[in-house]
Order: C-alpha cells, then structure tokens, then sequence
C-alpha cells in the first residue's frame, strides 16, 4: 500500500459555518430532498420552532405564524425578541444563546447554542429580524456569511422574532416540503403546548386537551376503553388500547421535542405501567400481555434535558426531573399514585383493561409454539442467508446518522434483487428477496405471520415482533415491477404492514421505491425519465429520433444503470395514511370481498389506465 505525507500541511481549522456546512449530518441528521419525515429541511424548521415554542413555555407569547411556500419558510413568534444588541450573534457565533442562562429558559429544547446557526450556514438566504420595545433589529445572511446588518429602525409591530430562509438546494437536491409531515409536525406542538395558537399557511392549529387529542386524531378504528388521561407538573399521559394493534404504540416527548427513538421516559413508562397493573389487579401478568395493543403518548418536562444525539431523537440517561429526581423515579412514581387512583375510580376502565390482558394472554399461549418454531426457522434460515442480504451497519453499535441512513429493499425475484444487491452501499443498504407473490393476509390473525415462511422471515429481517423499538432498518422500501404485477405485490405487503404493524406505517418509515419508465439517449447524454411528462422532455432536450427504452421491470435495469436510481438521488414516494380513515376500512375496501365501491372505483379509473398506455407508445 502506498503511503501518503502527513504534515503540518494536513492540518486545517475549519470556522464554525465551513464545519456545518462540511459535516451538516452532526447537526442536523441525514439530508434527504423531503421525501421523509426526518430529512434534513424538516430539522431546519423544527430549529426555528423550537425557539418559538421555549418564548411559549416561558408565558410570553401565544402566537406563532409559519409560512412555507416555494421552498422558502418564514416564521414568526410573539415572543420576547432577541436582544436588540445580540441579533448577529445569536443566529452566527456558535454556543451563544439565552439559554445557558437557566433562569432565563428553565426547560427548553436547545440547549447547546447550535440551532439556529445550522439553519443560517445551511440556507442560501437566511434573513432574521427581532422586534424589540418599539425598534427592530434585521440581519441577512447566505451560507452563514452576513451579507447586510441594518441599523436599528423604530417599528409599530409586536415584540417578537421573525426568520425567513431557503435551504440550499446545493445541499438538499432537489428538496421540496410535503405538506402532510408539515401537518403533523404543527400539530405535535399545537398538542404539546395547549393554549398556543398556531398558523400554517394561515390554518389555525390548536389543543385544548393535549395528548388525549393527539391520541384521538391518531388512532383509527375502534379503542376498547375511553383515552385515560392523566396530567401533573412537568407530566402528562394518554393512554388506551386498540382493536386494530398486534404491538405496542408511543408517542413520547420531551420539552416538546418528538423523542422517535424514546429514551429513558419511555421505558420508565412501560416499566411503570406494567407495576401499577400488577399491583392494582393483585396478579403477575406477563409485561407483553399488558402492553399488547396499546397506544400511548407520554410528555415530561425537565432541566437540561441530555439527548443521545443533535437531532435529539432519544433521551439519554442522566437527566434529572423536577425534585431533583431521576426520570425513571419522577415517571414511575406519577403513574403509581394517578394510574392507580383512576383505576379504582373507573371500575368500567378498569374490567376492560382486564379483559384485553386476557385476551392476550390467552393468545400468546396459543401462539407460543408456533412462534418458537418460526423463530428457529428465522435463526437458521439467516444463516443460510436465504433471503435477507443484510448490510454492514447494525444498529446496536452505529451513532444514530447511520440508524437513519438504513435501508431495505424489499424485492420480488432474483433478478431484481440481484441487480440491487450489485449496486447497493453494503454499509447501510440490504436487500430482501420475495419468491412470488406474497399471501393475502387481510381478515386472518397473527398466527399466519410466524406460519408463513415469508412473513415470519419478513417480521425476522426487521426485527419488530415485539415494536418497532430495536427497528434495525430506519427506510423500509418496497421496490416492485411498476406493472400490474408489480402493484398487486406492493399493495399484498402494505396489507401486511397495516394489519399487523400498523405503527410502522404510521411512523413514516414504509416507503415506495420510484424506478424510471423510459430511458432516453443519444450518443452524447442520457435521460432516464419518471414519467411520460419527463419523457417528452427529454426527447426535446436531446433532439430528433433519441433511442427511447420503455423499462417493464426492475430485472430489465442493469447494475450499472441501478446504481443511479438507489444512489444519493434516490427517489422514494412515502406511504402516508389520511388519519381520518380507518385502517380496517381502508383494507376491508381494497383487499375484502369485492365491494360495489371498488368495482365503481375501478371501472372510473379504467379510462385513466388506457390513456395512459396510449400515451407511453405514442
């Protein structure tokens, strides 16, 4: 091997926007375009919030506006401002902020002073004006780099901080906001912090009931008991159980921050719901026959929250709750003294929780034999590497960017799945092979996923048997044939996700692969095209008579050419549920007997389906 120089030469000192813009995944996750939840331009709005909201929890300020179009967000609070004297310093000098003043943010998000410098060093433009006592204070910057700093105006408008900026689209390609992770993400803080009005594009959000709202708008189908809702200082739950859920399902925040990966409330949670059912019943349930089905959603506030990661999806361990507590003793004990006084005063609540253990447990016995074949089944046939072709990365022992660049590709045939496994990144990409059609699984219980040699290695693969916590692949990417086929595939593997994981679904993390129709070339550029649109584009782009290919399906696209379509500008189409459907009535319509309903929505859409095979052979 030959040896390169190591000098002084080699030694560079990166200043504070050149680092983030260097490495933007230690500040604000993986970058992504907006296809998924937790790509970067959605870390960039939450940044902003997050300030807003801690002006909210401090009693000043009940009003946030955010407005998203083309690309370009603006957010103003009415909150206090930024001191008129600090605004440059605040938004580009890094650990400078309120809130290593702990009297002046008591239980806030952003606590290390990096924030809002991530978003101004990742914008191409990033303009920010505090209004402050009857004057206002504007900076603009590009890239970090302060482009103006106006002079102190006198101004008519309310105290409070207004930031507008673009992410550069040299970092995020091709980025664009999807409106649906916009609606939840408002809605988390309207949830969070009721009495805050918020506007998105001028839509009112607001709670008046906190989780148990959240719970109710989240939750299809039927609940087997009315939402338990439980409130104290720095605590709030909401707690129920569902007919639709084989797992377990949580929503758990910390000063407002959406903890996707849980932390140390979370498991004080489960532990102190399974003590207090216990005691409060006099008998040793199993904790999975307790948790089986659930849905819950827990917010705690604390000092100096220490989260796993900047992007503070989990948190960590050593924090301390209010009484100088730790959080697993502060969580353990409200949901002892409330839980346990609800239960006693709701004898109706409390005999349907009962039963629903019962039921669970009695299933559980039914299926523990079956289950310990299907998991000897699973060990051996992983070893024999049948299916799954995993990638390098487990998440046990990564940081969490590389837990959120995980993917697997789920893929009908060997050839499709070999081309993919040719091209693919072995550190965080694997590949899961279908062998035909996978069984229709709507109306049958969970004894056909261990029974099903598929399923069960499918359940195996991801790991999410007993919840989506130790999930070891953050995108799950269904990559079939854009043909009949192919659809009929895709929607046989949604009906297993949503009838069995339906939070694996609801968690964003399901998504569609998007291959090219058409690939239009001539001697000197190439086009692949995902539509019949970008087709006829391109046949003008690249002049008369171009070779035109008509992809049927994915075993038809070479290594070399897939390597494009998995890569860096990989598109993915999110699987988003409307949470004003239910999940057992959106499966009975597409995947039950053959309804009046679907037999009229197909034939309206037959007409769809013709033009548009005349248009691809034209």
């Amino acid at each position: 091997m030959a040896k390169s120089n190591y000098t002084e030469d080699n030694i560079r000192s990166l200043d504070w926007k050149e680092h983030i813009r260097t490495r933007p995944g230690m500040y604000i996750g993986k970058l992504g375009d907006g296809s998924a939840f937790d790509d970067g331009i959605y870390v960039l709005l939450k940044e902003v919030m997050d300030n807003c909201i801690d002006e909210f929890m401090m009693g000043e300020g009940n009003k946030i506006e955010i407005n998203v179009k083309e690309g370009v967000v603006s957010i103003r609070d009415y909150g206090r401002g930024i001191p008129l004297g600090k605004v440059v310093e605040v938004v580009s000098k890094m650990n400078t902020g309120g809130k290593y003043d702990s009297e002046a943010f008591k239980k806030s998000i952003g606590l290390n002073g990096v924030g809002t410098k991530a978003v101004n060093a990742l914008s191409i433009n990033f303009k920010v004006t505090a209004f402050r006592d009857g004057q206002s204070k504007t900076a603009e910057f590009s890239k970090g780099e302060l482009i103006k700093e106006h002079k102190l105006t006198s101004s008519n408008e309310k105290n409070g901080t207004l930031v507008d900026f673009r992410p550069d689209d040299t970092i995020f390609k091709k980025y664009h906001f999807v409106h649906e992770y916009l609606d939840r993400m408002i809605w988390n803080y309207a949830f969070l912090n009721t009495g805050l009005k918020l506007y998105l594009n001028k839509q009112e959000y607001k709670s008046d009931n906190g989780l148990k709202d959240l719970l109710e708008k989240n939750i299809t189908g039927e609940i087997i008991y009315p939402i338990i809702h439980l409130r104290g200082e720095d605590i709030e739950l909401a707690i129920t159980h569902s007919n639709e859920h084989y797992s377990e399902e949580y929503y758990s925040y910390v000063n407002g921050q959406y903890t996707t990966q849980g932390g140390t409330h979370q498991v004080a949670f489960r532990e102190a719901l399974v003590k207090t059912i216990r005691e409060f019943y006099k008998k040793e349930f199993e904790p999975s026959d307790v948790r089986k089905s659930i849905v819950a959603a827990i917010s705690i506030k604390v000092q100096e929250p220490i989260f796993e990661s900047q992007t503070k999806t989990k948190l960590g361990s050593s924090e301390i709750a209010p009484g100088g507590q730790s959080v697993r003793s502060f969580v353990n004990d409200f949901i002892k003294q409330h839980l346990d006084n609800f239960l006693h005063k709701n004898p109706e609540t409390a005999k349907a929780i009962e039963l629903k253990i019962i039921a669970n447990e009695r299933e559980r016995k039914e299926l523990s034999g079956i289950q310990k074949l299907a998991r000897e089944r699973a060990k051996k046939s992983s070893l024999h590497n049948k299916k799954l072709r995993d990638c390098r990365t487990h998440l046990d022992d990564v940081k969490d960017i590389r837990r959120l660049e995980t993917t697997l590709f789920i893929c009908e045939g060997d050839s499709a799945s070999g081309s993919i496994t040719k091209t693919r990144d072995v550190n965080t990409q694997a590949v899961f092979s279908l062998k035909g059609k996978p069984l229709n699984c709507f109306g049958l219980g969970k004894k056909v996923v261990y029974e099903n040699e598929e399923f069960n290695l499918l359940q195996s693969a991801l790991n999410i048997e007993d919840g989506l916590e130790e999930l070891r692949y953050n995108n799950v990417v269904i990559a079939t044939d854009a043909d009949v086929d192919g659809m009929h595939i895709r929607l046989l593997l949604l009906t297993f996700f949503l009838q069995f994981f339906p939070d694996l679904v609801k968690s964003n993390h399901v998504k569609i692969l998007q291959t090219p129709l058409f690939r239009v070339r001539n001697k000197k550029e190439t086009a692949y095209c995902y539509s019949d649109q970008e087709r006829k584009a391109a046949i003008a782009k690249l002049g008369p008579k171009p070779e035109i290919t008509r992809f049927k399906g994915l075993g038809e696209i070479s290594p070399d050419e897939f390597k494009h379509f998995i890569g860096k500008d990989i598109r993915l189409e999110p699987v988003l549920l409307d949470q004003k459907s239910s999940i057992s009535e959106l499966l009975n319509y597409y995947m039950g007997k053959n309804t009046q309903g679907r037999q009229d929505f197909i034939i309206d859409n037959l007409r769809v389906e013709k033009d548009l095979e005349e248009a691809l052979v034209s």
